[in-house]
């Protein structure tokens, strides 16, 4: 069997890397070159609002290069993706459009949350204590040029993730005007970033303990020379380096020198994580985004195997936000008991997938968070919340379906509302009447957030979803508002759904 090669092409805010990785056998995977390039795209988005014309044109050159390179490897898939430097760009869709002409290269607009997503699988494969480590209070910490991730893990568990816009790319661009006016760069730094700091701790730390810090990227393992490290020794790190020159700092540790003006700002931002979180241990796996498109690549593909279930974490977020917004735990769990073997049971003929099924059970968990904020609009405010609040692993159009799937549970279906949503077309479209039409059938069954149903059972039959139901319960209710909800079932999916009693002693 020919060997498997892969390029991972990275678009990021000061530089533009690829890494060539092949596969020489099932669950193995090898990285065979790395190339950078410095280019900071976000110094024009982050100043102006758009990339040059002579940025873009020297993008353009640089890609060119990666698939001169590519071609040489013989590379058979790639992956292209642009971070914060492209998304907040106003020009990004003319950006696309001419790296496609002028190099054939499909580039990727990664939300925020699909890139820390990436940066954290990379962790996470690459990392061979990572599930030992995220057994204690850990902090995963991801500073990119435009901003900070921090994820918090306990108990092998994801408890939340922050992003804060302050990357290490934007201090150095905010202190540009009078930097030189001052001998204590770092008090500066720290003062823009201590009040988003402040915020995070008062929020999610109060009252967790965090023994545990692990940064992405790999300029700081370089200076710091071991992949693990006490706080202490971060600490004496860090007051060597403030004392020297950016040209200093590439002399000494063999850094690039294009990319050493932006280490003072770097060592700064995780000193100051360390102080707030309390953090003992410093772990450094020195892998990168680049690194985390191959692993996502290879599991999707089947190449390698994962050990950790990101599956779990992007649920575990969401059962985050159902905890802040109160939603009623005990309702939430039976709804996933019947609305998961509900899409379980048609599966066949649904065209649904693995990946709509988690959607799926997303929208289940956070179909009631607007009741928080207004009991007469919960739908509309349903929504709201969950197109503002990110979650890690999925995509803005990923949450869009969920935040109208879980709007359109309780109210009327509108087509014109929906085709009109950014980055939603007839596909979006269709998965948001088939997922709707499953949560609003489970919803139905336990309209009363009783649950009154002691077993519950699904057969297909012909074109009817038999529900099998165990109770000693009054269930009129349910069987009185159910036939609305089963029409709609039926019409999307032309079976009906048609409940079947069992009393129970």
């Amino acid at each position: 069997m020919a060997v498997k090669m892969f390029a991972s092409i990275d678009v990021g805010s000061y530089e533009i890397g690829m890494k060539i990785f092949e596969f020489p056998a099932r669950h193995e995977m090898k990285e065979i070159d790395c190339v950078r390039c410095r280019l900071e795209l976000g110094k024009d988005t982050f100043n102006t609002g758009k990339i040059s014309v002579r940025k873009l044109e020297e993008l353009c050159r640089v890609l060119n290069d990666f698939v001169r390179i590519m071609n040489g490897y013989r590379v058979t898939s790639y992956r292209a993706c642009a971070t914060s430097s492209v998304r907040e760009a106003d020009n990004r869709m003319l950006v696309l459009e001419q790296v496609k002409r002028v190099t054939g290269l499909n580039l990727e607009i990664l939300d925020n949350s699909e890139q820390r997503f990436l940066d954290y699988k990379s962790i996470a494969f690459g990392e061979k204590e990572f599930p030992r480590i995220i057994q204690n209070g850990t902090a995963i910490v991801d500073v990119s040029g435009g901003s900070i991730q921090i994820s918090l893990f306990d108990n092998d568990k994801l408890v939340t993730t922050q992003n804060i816009r302050m990357g290490y790319l934007r201090i150095r661009e905010k202190m540009a005007d009078f930097v030189r006016q001052t001998l204590h760069m770092e008090e500066m730094a720290e003062e823009l970033i201590n009040n988003e700091l402040a915020s995070f701790k008062k929020m999610y730390l109060k009252d967790r303990e965090i023994k545990n810090l692990i940064v992405a990227g790999d300029y700081i393992l370089q200076l710091l020379g071991r992949p693990v490290v006490d706080a202490s020794q971060y600490m004496e790190m860090y007051q060597r380096v403030i004392e020297m020159r950016p040209e200093e700092i590439a002399h000494q540790y063999g850094i690039p020198s294009e990319s050493a003006s932006l280490i003072l700002p770097s060592v700064i931002i995780y000193k100051r994580l360390i102080e707030e979180t309390g953090a003992q241990t410093i772990w450094m796996p020195g892998l990168s985004l680049s690194d985390g498109i191959a692993y996502d690549y290879a599991q999707r593909n089947r190449l390698i195997r994962a050990e950790h279930n990101f599956d779990d974490d992007i649920i575990a977020a969401a059962r985050i936000i159902a905890k802040r917004y109160q939603c009623n735990k005990s309702h939430i769990k039976n709804l996933e008991s019947l609305a998961l073997p509900i899409f379980d049971k048609i599966k066949k003929f649904s065209g649904l997938d693995a990946r709509q099924r988690l959607l799926l059970q997303i929208a289940v968990i956070l179909h009631s968070c607007g009741k928080y904020i207004n009991l007469s609009d919960g739908a509309e405010c349903s929504y709201s919340i969950i197109m503002a609040t990110e979650i890690i692993g999925l995509s803005s159009k990923e949450r869009r379906v969920i935040a109208n799937v879980v709007k359109y549970n309780t109210l009327d279906f509108t087509y014109g509302d929906i085709m009109m949503q950014p980055g939603l077309g007839e596909k979006e479209y269709l998965l948001i009447m088939k997922l709707t039409a499953i949560l609003r059938v489970a919803n139905a069954l336990d309209r009363s957030h009783k649950q009154k149903f002691s077993q519950v059972r699904f057969t297909l039959k012909e074109e009817e979803l038999l529900i099998h139901v165990e109770t000693t319960e009054d269930i009129t209710l349910e069987k009185g508002l159910f036939p609305p909800k089963a029409d709609y079932f039926e019409e999307v999916f032309h079976i009906r759904p048609v409940i079947r009693q069992k009393k129970t002693m």
